[in-house]
């Protein structure tokens, strides 16, 4: 569901934050974002659109392991036995910031930005994102390549374009 790495490279952030604010305001929808490695970049790049405060009232920068456990409720021992970077880290994040903030739909995303901070099972520019809501989440796992800024602006790009692919969706089931 959500477009390839490559396939988003040349696109805008602005014009995916403006699509993403349509299709919100078409259907009446509510977005959050939990954000570590990036942040705040998602929260500044859909607030950049005029407006969108009628889709967008709450976002998460939550860099520390401790504010993801106590502004969204992501549980100690899923940090301890997953690390902040994981799936069931990033599906946590999202499922608690729909809950706290009442969206209808979120993104989190948690990774290693660099220069340091990798390992070998997780080096630099690995990046989990997920989008859901309280209910149901989905993740996915990326390897971003390039600097900090650029595995940052990937991972703000693909959070977008997740969010813009789900609300897409929505729109054709509902015209079936």
């Amino acid at each position: 569901m959500v477009p390839s790495v490559s396939s988003l490279k040349n696109l805008d952030l602005t014009l995916l934050a403006q699509r993403l604010g349509r299709l919100c305001q078409q259907l009446k929808v509510e977005v959050t974002a939990a954000e570590s490695c990036t942040g705040g970049g998602i929260a500044s790049v859909i607030t950049g659109v005029a407006g969108s405060s009628a889709y967008f009232t709450t976002g998460y920068v939550t860099y520390a392991n401790a504010a993801k456990t106590r502004l969204l409720g992501v549980p100690e021992t899923t940090l301890n036995e997953h690390g902040a970077v994981s799936e069931e880290v990033v599906k946590a994040m999202v499922q608690g910031a729909c809950r706290e903030s009442d969206a209808d739909l979120g993104v989190a995303v948690s990774g290693v930005a660099g220069p340091d901070g990798g390992s070998a099972e997780k080096p630099v520019g690995t990046v989990w994102l997920a989008w859901g809501d309280a209910a149901d989440q989905q993740a996915e796992c990326f390897h971003f390549p390039g600097d900090r800024q650029a595995v940052r602006e990937q991972a703000v790009r693909q959070a977008l374009a997740g969010l813009v692919a789900r609300l897409d969706a929505r729109v054709k089931e509902s015209k079936k």
